[in-house]
């Protein structure tokens, strides 16, 4: 296994604001995907009083080998759960917001109403933007539509990482179905703000990064965001290379090129991380 180095090694944190983030997460029997996927700026974000709620449960029908999340038959949805995650949102004070969720290919519209309904009680209950960052739907433009009736500010879906290690590193999901996400979001609603993110450090190219960017950008995503993949658990994908913070400096000028309107790329950037500081 390669050494972590120096740049990479940051302390979870403490203190009077995370704890109230998880009480609050605690009381109403939220997720965060900060606390399943081990995220290494979940104690930065808990001390400034944010968070990512994840939604539909906390397993996934699919298997990706770089996620910590659980996966296998998930339970029922939990019809109260969005009015829970809008009032933790109330009580948090949040300015910005973040709802994501596990892959639910069992569900007929994959939770995409879910979402929806999420966005407008927050809406009900808050003046907080929302962005979301939601599975592939299976390509499903009902489901697609749906979100987008709600009317989220930032909407995003992660392609994760490169077409080539796709079948190994994803093998339940599909690159093309991913891009073709994105762009169809831009199709019926141009105006609507798109996001995307990658992973880096699977055993990559530069060259692939590189045309992965051009990819999205293509597809008329609007964000980018790039960070190192960390392994968390010891029975998922290793880590190939770790990027230093100069090479992640030169994707985010590459970034800002060939068109995209913001680009986040940094050793410990994550799709979420200080989103509501550029969206």
């Amino acid at each position: 296994m390669l050494r972590k180095p120096d740049w990479l090694k940051v302390k979870l944190g403490g203190g009077e604001e995370y704890n109230k983030v998880i009480g609050i997460l605690k009381d109403k029997n939220l997720h965060t995907v900060c606390q399943e996927a081990n995220c290494p700026n979940m104690g930065e974000c808990f001390c400034r009083g944010t968070a990512t709620f994840m939604i539909l449960g906390d397993i996934c029908t699919r298997n990706c080998k770089y996620c910590n999340v659980k996966n296998g038959k998930p339970l029922h949805t939990n019809p109260h759960e969005p009015k829970q995650v809008a009032e933790a949102v109330r009580e948090l004070g949040l300015k910005y917001v973040v709802i994501t969720s596990v892959t639910r290919d069992d569900l007929k519209d994959y939770g995409a109403m879910t979402f929806a309904k999420t966005i407008k009680e927050i809406r009900n209950l808050s003046k907080a933007k929302i962005e979301v960052l939601t599975p592939d739907f299976k390509g499903d433009s009902n489901s697609i539509r749906a979100v987008l009736r709600a009317e989220p500010d930032v909407f995003g879906h992660n392609i994760e990482t490169v077409e080539r290690l796709f079948d190994d590193i994803r093998p339940k999901a599909d690159f093309k179905t991913s891009i073709i996400f994105l762009k169809r979001i831009k199709e019926i609603d141009p105006k609507q703000i798109t996001k995307s993110g990658l992973m880096i450090g699977l055993g990559e190219t530069d060259d692939e990064i590189m045309k992965t960017m051009r990819i999205l950008r293509l597809a008329n995503v609007d964000i980018l965001t790039i960070g190192q993949y960390l392994q968390p658990r010891k029975d998922l994908a290793e880590v190939q290379k770790y990027y230093t913070p100069e090479e992640f400096k030169k994707f985010e000028r590459l970034g800002y090129e060939i068109g995209f309107k913001h680009v986040e790329s940094a050793p410990l950037v994550r799709s979420s991380y200080h989103a509501g500081d550029y969206s």
